[in-house]
């Protein structure tokens, strides 16, 4: 199968989406001292670029969870690969994730942390697919809108590949 990507959406696009999103969180977390949950392994590049564009101090947490596997569809099976190693008690927590596709995943997650008891929880993320929104969860923060493809780049992968590229492509495969 050979695979191609088109750009969905550019590096220029991502930049200036991510600055908004962060003069948004300085402005609401004025005085706070912030903690990102990173969602591995997806999320990295998500939360270094919009940490970076951040002007305050940024706590970075990391999570290891996955419901994909080596496919392009969500199991509906949370596996906890890699848990927190302090607690979010009285904190002021970002879930920062690459996507939110089904959203099971993702609530599945934030009511896990909720029950942690944190001093506020929101979750912010790059792209939210809301045509397959099988289960809802609340996106606070959010980049950008994608219609119902497959996407790559910017952190999300495709059987581990293509996570490095600096933009968001849509991939398709064909027959060789």
């Amino acid at each position: 199968m050979k695979e191609t990507i088109s750009v969905l959406i550019s590096k220029e696009e991502i930049h200036r989406a991510i600055q908004a999103l962060a003069r948004q969180i300085e402005t609401e977390y004025e005085g706070k001292e912030l903690h990102f949950i990173c969602v591995l392994k997806g999320g990295v590049t998500f939360m270094v670029e919009l940490a970076k564009a951040i002007r305050k101090n940024v706590y970075f947490h990391f999570m290891d969870v996955s419901s994909y596997g080596y496919g392009t569809e969500s199991s509906g099976n949370l596996k906890i690969l890699m848990d927190l190693d302090e607690p979010i008690a009285g904190k002021d927590v970002i879930i920062v994730e690459d996507i939110v596709d089904s959203g099971r995943t993702l609530k599945m997650l934030r009511d896990m942390l909720e029950n942690r008891n944190p001093a506020s929880l929101k979750i912010a993320t790059l792209l939210d697919k809301p045509q397959r929104r099988v289960t809802e969860v609340p996106i606070d923060y959010c980049c950008f809108q994608i219609p119902d493809e497959f996407v790559v780049g910017f952190g999300l992968d495709y059987a581990q590949k293509y996570r490095n590229l600096d933009y968001v492509g849509v991939i398709s495969f064909e027959e060789e």
